[in-house]
């Protein structure tokens, strides 16, 4: 038995498949499924969160991401509404029925945000921190949990570990890139670790190719060499302007970019499972 024992395929030889409940139907992650999660770097303001929101769902994405707190390595730089954005996550939320996925940083931020949101995200810069890990655990919610810049496949493992252990069961992996000595991309994408977490685990596992490359023209090939090697889904950022968006312009898509992208994953994704059948 490995050292991650609880996120083993020794210990659940079985795909574990998580139920998202939304709020007009559920959203499954996992084995079968082919989960698209997208929307802007950050929540900005409510006009324009609002507008890409429907954007979203009339293209027909299955989760959006709301994002409040943002890590960024300059302190001058955007860093998110915080709690304050709440009121417009969760008017999005309401109106378009569809279930949002933001960024916890903080212990101290998780009863605030825990009923206004439907999954927590670990942040890469925050895969080791194991007080958020612990805390977390605890709760009852979904969980998606990105790979360190730097961190191998044991100790992605390891920190999922700390969230099977306490108690929550709803764990999904993120694989975002990691830091290697190439400098034109923003990160190294490891497409590698899908088909080796699939052996690993029975954890399911998406693949966020804008953070992973941090160019926009880079993210439609490698999410779709991801959804060939077996990723469950993948993480998307997609902004109506992005050359004025205040987080992550560079590596987001435009509305139009991005649906023409989904319809391609789709087709993909039923290719695949023809295959495996």
């Amino acid at each position: 038995m490995p050292s991650y024992k609880l996120a083993s395929r020794e210990y659940c030889p079985r795909d574990t498949v998580i139920e998202i409940p939304g709020l007009l139907e559920p959203v499954f992650i996992g084995a079968g499924y082919c989960t698209i999660i997208a929307g802007p770097c950050a929540v900005e303001n409510q006009a324009d969160y609002l507008e890409i929101a429907k954007i979203l769902k009339s293209i027909g994405i299955h989760i959006l991401r709301a994002g409040l707190f943002k890590p960024r390595t300059s302190p001058y730089s955007f860093k998110g509404l915080g709690t304050e954005g709440l009121k417009i996550v969760e008017e999005a939320r309401r109106t378009t029925g569809i279930a949002v996925l933001t960024e916890v940083m903080d212990v101290r931020d998780i009863e605030d945000l825990y009923p206004h949101i439907d999954i927590f995200q670990i942040g890469s810069r925050n895969m080791q921190n194991f007080t958020l890990l612990e805390e977390l655990g605890k709760t009852n919610k979904p969980i998606l949990l990105k790979r360190g810049l730097a961190a191998t496949i044991e100790e992605w493992l390891l920190a999922a570990e700390y969230l099977l252990d306490r108690g929550n069961h709803k764990i999904i992996l993120c694989e975002r890139g990691i830091r290697t000595f190439e400098p034109y991309a923003r990160n190294t994408v490891d497409i590698g670790a899908v088909p080796l977490i699939k052996h690993l685990s029975h954890l399911p596992i998406l693949v966020d190719p804008s953070h992973a490359t941090g160019r926009a023209e880079m993210v439609g090939p490698v999410a779709k060499a991801a959804v060939a090697a077996g990723a469950d889904g993948i993480l998307v950022e997609v902004h109506q302007h992005p050359e004025a968006a205040l987080s992550d312009g560079r590596q987001s898509l435009t509305p139009e970019q991005f649906r023409e992208l989904y319809e391609q994953i789709n087709k993909l994704a039923e290719l695949e499972q023809k295959i495996l059948q």
